[in-house]
């Protein structure tokens, strides 16, 4: 299993925590299990979106415009949460491979439209953290 593939399985763990508030942990050893070089990896992003939820999402919530945060499509909302730990506590994968992989999440399972508001949102994000 690649990054991109290990990304993948934690934005759905990530949806259904979304959902549900709570973790699923039979999924998250059976991804484990089948990710052997990327356990790490998926672990680390797991564990850190949930220990870091409610500061992601007001995060999230200050980057949005002329939207309201519960109106996010928890879809989107998923994607968004996975790309922005990453961008902020993951140092060694560039912000900019963060946000492209958010958008290639979207394409495939969002809406039409989600991408651009996805790529608009962590671009805000990014340009005021480097500020």
């Amino acid at each position: 299993m690649g990054r991109a593939q290990s990304r993948e399985s934690v934005f759905k763990l990530i949806f259904e925590f979304c959902m549900n508030k709570e973790k699923d942990e039979e999924l998250f050893n059976e991804i484990l299990s089948e990710a052997k070089d990327e356990a790490s990896y998926i672990t680390t992003l797991y564990e850190g979106v949930i220990d870091k939820y409610d500061e992601l999402c007001e995060d999230i919530s200050k980057n949005i415009k002329n939207f309201s945060f519960d109106r996010i499509f928890k879809v989107d909302l998923a994607i968004l949460l996975v790309a922005l730990y990453e961008i902020k506590y993951m140092k060694n994968i560039p912000d900019a491979v963060s946000v492209n992989e958010a958008v290639k999440l979207s394409k495939i399972y969002s809406t039409e439209k989600s991408y651009s508001y996805i790529n608009g949102v962590l671009s805000n994000f990014v340009k005021d953290k480097n500020v």
